[in-house]
């Protein structure tokens, strides 16, 4: 009966026909189109056009209402049955509310369950479909509901529970991009019941893309296949499609991949309110100095992936040691080789009640679209939050727990890839490291031997675009007499380029190297420093993928040592 209905719209009229329940909420993807199955062709049409006309077409009234707008009608009937009885109304109470709707939740929940009293009496079917529902019931602690909030919850759950609006044929639909935004009353009232949208998966877009451009006009206007095209654009709504879509007809502009990989970001980062932001590096793995055995391992990860064995996936990585080892490169090198898109999520939290919640849920329910996806959290001990965290009305706790439930959900592993890069592993709660989310736990370390010494130092040197007068290796990189970190060694050879410049000279000679090096002193924190390294190798998951030096220490001599440690450093 349903089958032409997207699965969320099947879901809805399962359970309406229940006759259980009469208020829904419906949320997420709600300001897309909604696409429909016809026996020759497949259309699409926004929601509200949706449930007025295909989903409560048969409903004697259909009634919209949003604080904007106001109170408006499916068709002329409706309106016109509608200020037939306000009319009654005010000539016994003196109003002129048929004139003038009122805009405020209070009176036009007022005037609307009198309405539906009477048309109830008379066997009417009705449907109420509140816009920007967030508008009407917002989140909010119950100690700082305004009156307002509070009289517009009592009539919305009088509504989901009275007997007389149960029995009737009366259906409440409360539309919100985000659950997290409407009050907890509500969304938790065992009378009501929320239904999710979800980002059009690669059929539906593929099938949009056939309805827009059918036949040869797509041919014309793309170089890339119909297919890619809807692979690629993982993550986008109809809406978002269709505006590549336009843009490639109106003004004859070829879809290529780099358009369309430029389009998607550019989208995504709007829908997402600008709180992810995707990463990208023209280097590989191999541009990584060091870490030889993890890059061998996260190359097995690439292979594995690049094979569909998604499965073998750890959830999560957890790569953590001391600044300036390159964890940030790391990862961003690693998403650039295995070819999926990664993201870096920004700071979503906000001073505003419920607002943070709201943002998280967009952001999750974009990952959850755009998979294959990687997802970077830089200072990922101090950006998650903790699960006791306080102070805050419980809003970090919640967020915490939003997290650690997507993280841990089995369904992503291979899909959606986190990678948690902190300094201070120990910081971090145990909750967010244990297996089934962060599972797997690299470390990184400054380099030690000759042969990463000098690894570090060819590849900073192309990074950094360093030209030299002849072929030279400095004795201080030679003999390991000054320790380097990555971020040490960029910092060093730009200040031997500046020196050069300052001379007038594009290369650089290995009397001004030397000096660059030797006059070069990094920040010393070596108590903090260590901290950080022990709590690197204390945390990292594989004895393997540990330095040689590192492997067969004592662990529990390390603990101390760190407990010490932290106790100096405060």
């Amino acid at each position: 009966m349903f089958d032409h209905y997207p699965q969320w719209a099947r879901e809805f009229a399962q359970k309406y026909l229940s006759r259980t329940i009469n208020q829904f909420i419906l949320h997420g993807n709600v300001y897309d189109l909604v696409p429909l199955k016809r026996k020759k062709k497949s259309e699409f049409v926004r929601l509200k056009s949706f449930l007025s006309e295909e989903f409560f077409g048969a409903r004697d009234f259909v009634i919209f209402y949003d604080r904007s707008s106001g109170i408006y009608f499916r068709d002329e009937q409706s309106r016109k049955d509608f200020n037939q009885a306000l009319s009654g109304r005010d000539s016994l109470l003196g109003t002129d509310y048929a004139n003038k709707l009122p805009k405020d939740p209070v009176r036009v929940f007022s005037l609307l369950e009198q309405y539906f009293r009477v048309r109830i009496d008379s066997k009417k079917s009705i449907a109420l479909i509140i816009d920007y529902a967030e508008t009407i019931v917002p989140m909010n602690e119950a100690g700082s509901t305004g009156s307002e909030d509070r009289t517009s919850m009592v009539y919305l759950s009088r509504w989901a529970h009275d007997p007389m609006f149960l029995a009737a044929d009366f259906t409440t639909v409360l539309i919100t991009e985000n659950l997290a935004d409407l009050n907890k009353t509500l969304v938790q009232n065992p009378y009501t019941d929320d239904i999710r949208m979800d980002i059009p998966d690669q059929q539906q877009r593929e099938a949009f893309i056939s309805h827009e451009l059918p036949g040869e006009q797509f041919a014309e206007l793309s170089s890339v296949p119909k297919r890619v095209v809807a692979q690629q654009t993982a993550g986008l709504n109809f809406v978002n499609l269709r505006s590549i879509l336009f843009n490639a007809r109106e003004n004859k502009e070829k879809i290529t991949h780099h358009r369309l990989s430029e389009a998607k970001k550019e989208l995504i980062e709007s829908e997402a309110y600008g709180l992810l932001e995707f990463i990208e590096t023209e280097y590989s793995l191999d541009s990584v100095a060091g870490h030889a055995k993890v890059k061998e391992h996260l190359r097995f990860a690439v292979q594995a992936l690049k094979n569909g064995r998604q499965d073998v996936m750890p959830m999560g990585y957890l790569v953590c040691g001391p600044v300036g080892t390159g964890k940030t490169f790391l990862v961003t090198c690693f998403a650039s080789e295995i070819g999926i898109p990664m993201v870096k999520l920004k700071n979503f939290r906000s001073q505003w009640q419920g607002v943070t919640e709201g943002n998280l849920e967009k952001i999750l329910g974009l990952l959850k679209a755009m998979a294959p996806v990687a997802v970077m959290i830089d200072e990922a001990d101090a950006y998650l939050g903790d699960r006791d965290a306080g102070g805050d009305s419980g809003v970090s706790s919640r967020v915490f727990s939003q997290i650690a439930t997507f993280m841990s959900d089995t369904r992503h592993r291979g899909r959606i890839l986190w990678f948690l890069m902190t300094a201070r592993p120990d910081l971090m709660p145990v909750d967010l490291k244990r297996q089934g989310r962060a599972e797997e736990h690299l470390a990184l370390f400054a380099p030690h031997t000759r042969e990463e010494r000098l690894e570090l130092f060819e590849v900073m040197k192309k990074k950094t675009g360093l030209k030299m007068t002849e072929t030279y290796v400095p004795p201080v990189i030679e003999e390991g007499s000054k320790s380097f970190s990555g971020a040490d060694m960029e910092a060093a050879l730009t200040r031997a380029k500046f020196r050069a410049a300052a001379q007038g000279k594009e290369e650089v000679s290995p009397d001004v190297l030397d000096t660059a090096l030797s006059d070069f002193l990094p920040p010393t924190y070596p108590e903090e420093i260590e901290l950080q390294t022990l709590s690197a190798v204390i945390e990292c998951t594989s004895r393997e993928l540990l330095p040689e030096r590192y492997r067969e220490m004592d662990r529990e001599e390390i603990l101390n040592k760190i407990e010490e440690l932290k106790l100096r450093v405060g």
